[in-house]
């Protein structure tokens, strides 16, 4: 066999980025719905730019678009980040099996929606795109919140400073409150001893 022949390296091109949610020309589009600024949950939040009904979609959450291995390894990068810096831990949203939306973009701010245990807004998974959905009617001036929906696992990472009434004091979805409870109990239990 002549030299030719041996295997050539594989020469596969980096795809371009795929971009969730902007127009033709890269620009994001408005959201007459809400707009950014200062929050007493986490540095800055969203806020209803006027009244907003329920069910009603308020605001697309924007990003590229990239593979769960990739999603894995950026989110642990954020989130180192954010133990030394003052920034946002992880802005990514699971799309569906295979992939995940980066939204860590000053043009998405959707990021900036905050955490509540007693959420006005839900993240809903609209045909290929996520959307924060009004729970209710949200007063202008409002902020802006949602579940995260974060597993027990690392409940100690991230507490939560919602101040609603029901706040559990940790980000963790909902139907983990009371194992959670349980768990908090446990531990002052065992302080205690």
């Amino acid at each position: 066999m002549g030299k030719d022949s041996k295997k050539k390296k594989s020469s596969k091109k980096k795809k371009a980025p795929v971009y969730l949610g902007l127009d033709k020309n890269g620009e994001p589009p408005e959201f007459p719905y809400v707009r950014a600024s200062s929050s007493s949950i986490h540095n800055r939040g969203l806020f209803a730019a006027t009244d907003i009904p329920e069910d009603d979609y308020v605001i697309q959450y924007l990003g590229e678009i990239i593979k769960k291995k990739e999603s894995t390894q950026r989110a642990n990068a954020q989130h180192d980040l954010s133990q030394t810096e003052d920034v946002g831990s992880v802005y990514i949203f699971e799309l569906d099996d295979k992939t995940d939306i980066d939204g860590n973009f000053d043009w998405n701010i959707a990021r900036l929606a905050n955490h509540s245990c007693s959420p006005n807004c839900e993240a809903q998974n609209v045909e290929g795109e996520i959307w924060l959905v009004s729970l209710r009617e949200i007063e202008e001036g409002e902020e802006i919140t949602f579940d995260y929906g974060y597993a027990l696992e690392h409940w100690e990472d991230h507490p939560c400073l919602c101040g609603s009434d029901n706040c559990v004091g940790h980000i963790v979805r909902k139907e983990d409150w009371n194992k959670l409870e349980k768990l908090k109990k446990r531990r002052k239990k065992k302080k205690v001893s």
